[in-house]
This record gives C-alpha cells, structure tokens and sequence, in this order.
C-alpha cells in the first residue's frame, strides 16, 4: 500500500508566485519555460498532479488540481498552460502497458508526456512486426520543449495499404509514445499570447514505435484501463475542457486585483480624485467581482459533485453537462471581466511594465482554443433541446 503523505499542490502552486513573477520576463522573451523554472516545478510536484501514485504521482483530485492550475495562472498564465496541458497527458497512463508507464514516469523523476492536435492530421502508422512505422506531423504541442516523450495519434494501417478498421467498420487510431528526442521540432510558436508555452509543431518520418508503446486513441478503450482509482474515470476531454477556464479565472482573478490596486491612486484627465471615487468604476468593479465569484463558485460546484459522484462509481450525463455549463461560463465570464480590468486602466494598461498587457494578450489566446468558444453553448443547447449529447464534450 502506497502511505506516502499527499502533497497540498494548491499550497505548493501559491507558494511558486515569487518565482513565477520573477522568471516571467525570461518565458516571455524566451517563449519557453527556463530550465531553473522547471526544476522549481518538478520539485513542487506541479508536473505529478495527475500521475498515478502507482508510478510516484500525487493522483489528487480534479478539484484540487484546478485551483493549482489557477494559482499558477495569477502569476503566468504560460506556465499554468505548460503544467495544465502535460498533467491532463499523462493521466493516458492508465491504459500504457506498465513497462512503458514505469519507463516515462516511474524511472525518469523528470519525466513528462506532451503532444499536439490530431485533428485534420493524415498522421499513420503502418503496422509491421512487433510494431508500427509512425509518419506525421502534429500542431500545438504545449509544453514538449521540456517533455521527455511525444505522443503521436495515428491512423492504423496495414502493411498493404489498406486502413485498418475496427468491428463496426471505422478506422482504428492509437496513441503511440515516442523519446522527444526521435522527433524533428519545428519553432513555429511565435504568437500574440501565451508566448512562453513553446507549442511548437513535430514530426515523426517512418519511426519505429514497439507494440508495448501504443494504446487506443485517447485512452478511450476501458479494456486497457489498468488504473482504476476515480480520477481515471474521466476522459481527456473533460479534464482538458476544465483546465482553459481555470487558467482563465487566474488571469481574469490578477487582472481585477492590479485594476483595484491601482484604482486607488491613478487620476484620470484633469481629475483630482481617484478613480475609485467615481460611480461608473464603482459599478464596473462591482458588477466584475460578482461575475468572477459567481462563476467561479459554480465551477469548482460542478466539480465538487461530479468528483463526488466518480467516487461512488457512476458519472450520470446530467452532471457531465454541468460541469461542461460551469466550464464555459467561467471562459466566458473571464475574458469578460479581463477585458473590463484592462480597459478601465486606461493608457496604463498598454505598458510591459504594468500588469495588465501581458495577461490581456494571455486571455485572448486562451479564448481562442475551441473549448473555450461561444460555439459550446450549441452542444448545450442540443442536449437540453433533447438532440443529443457531443461524448468528446460530456
């Protein structure tokens, strides 16, 4: 039986403020986290959260890894981004044959699992024997500039040619894992915000991954699940689709607090009172900090009772959809209080100096990730309006 005490990873997440505020000027210029920050991190568990404690990870709960994530996100939202991404990656450990498992996380203290989108890849990988035969090119790889291992999500194909296909006739996609070190990284990430995350781009040409490094698309086979504790109950989807609000909420939650802080002294134009004096700042400071409570309570409310019924056994769909309702909110209701923050700063606002123009750009580069869309108010409403449930959100 593992007795090992569980580390408080909130408490740990707050305590790396000073560090994260003093290495933020190196992520930004080096668009990637600087080697010191991430030993900080790895000492401070943040890339274990969601590893399995069978292969020396922390296995806390959703709850507590989203207010890790949003303590992180207060300070750099890149960093939360790098730790959000790879967490939810590894959590695909529950379906990895355990050699692999031990060989990525349990061996190397260091060890961390990244990838990039598999969507509209043409990524394959051609079976052969005792493997495959990997080829493609993945996007937006979060946090592989200090990973250990790639991800590589391939269409299975047989050595003639020809796709594989499952039971029901649609094509078989894998996971395979791969060293970073076999991949050709690509330094595409120059971008507005999040700028320190380094999602480049990589490339596998005709690479041999073993049998025992390759799982179902996702982990989404429950038949390979080998970690059976209830945070694996929960797919990628719904653990990635949680981790944009929260890295949202700590950007939105600094924003608010700088504009506070700084409402108490600034005049504006020819003024000579403060702008906390005036009614209109009033209101705009009032109406924000109940936008962020209140979608913030329902959040970590949706995720209370879901994580309490995963511990029961049983996820019903009606919870599902909620925490995808409280998720979306919350992305929504950020950017808009960020956006209320930074505007009532005035010129202020625009300077590098100031807290406001680095996590302005930050937010709008969050918000543009598709789970973080107007769009997944659709899903909801179809659900409701009784025309189905989207499995890769609920």
């Amino acid at each position: 039986m593992d007795e090992r005490t569980t580390v408080d990873c909130v408490a740990n997440a707050r305590a790396l403020a000073p560090v994260l505020a003093a290495a933020a000027p190196r992520i930004e210029a080096g668009r990637e986290l600087p080697p010191d920050l991430v030993t900080a991190l790895h000492e401070a568990r943040m890339f274990r959260m969601l590893v399995p404690r069978s292969l020396g990870g922390e296995e806390i709960s959703p709850v507590a890894f989203v207010q890790a994530i949003e303590e992180l996100a207060k300070v750099d939202a890149s960093t939360a981004w790098c730790i959000a991404q790879t967490s939810v990656c590894s959590t695909i450990a529950k379906s990895m044959p355990r050699q692999t498992a031990e060989e990525i996380f349990l061996k190397n203290p260091r060890g961390v699992l990244a990838w990039g989108a598999s969507t509209h890849n043409d990524a394959k990988a051609i079976a052969e024997k005792g493997g495959y035969r990997v080829t493609g090119v993945w996007p937006f790889a979060s946090g592989s500039r200090h990973a250990s291992f790639l991800a590589a999500h391939c269409f299975i194909v047989e050595p003639d040619g020809t796709p594989r296909r499952d039971a029901d006739g649609n094509p078989v996609q894998k996971t395979l894992m791969v060293p970073r070190e076999r991949a050709a990284i690509n330094d595409v990430w120059h971008v507005v915000g999040l700028k320190g995350t380094g999602s480049d781009s990589y490339a596998f040409t005709d690479e041999f991954v073993p049998e025992d490094r390759a799982i179902a698309y996702h982990a989404m086979d429950p038949a390979e699940w080998r970690e059976h504790g209830p945070l694996y109950s929960f797919s990628i989807y719904q653990l990635f689709g949680s981790t944009f609000p929260a890295i949202a909420l700590g950007i939105a939650r600094a924003m608010l607090d700088a504009f506070v802080e700084l409402a108490r002294t600034k005049v504006a134009g020819s003024g000579s009172v403060p702008l906390r004096e005036n009614a209109v700042v009033q209101s705009q400071v009032g109406v924000a900090q109940c936008q962020l409570a209140a979608a913030r309570k329902f959040f970590l409310a949706a995720w209370e009772e879901i994580w309490q019924a995963a511990q029961s056994g049983t996820v019903p769909l009606d919870q599902r959809v909620q925490l995808r309702m409280a998720s979306i909110h919350l992305s929504q209701q950020a950017r808009q209080v960020a956006e209320t923050a930074y505007l009532a700063a005035g010129a202020t606002a625009v300077f590098a100096s100031q807290p406001f123009e680095r996590r302005f750009r930050d937010m709008h580069a969050v918000s543009q990730q598709a789970q973080s869309q107007f769009a997944i108010f659709d899903a909801i409403g179809r659900y409701f309006l009784g025309l189905g449930a989207n499995p890769r959100l609920f």
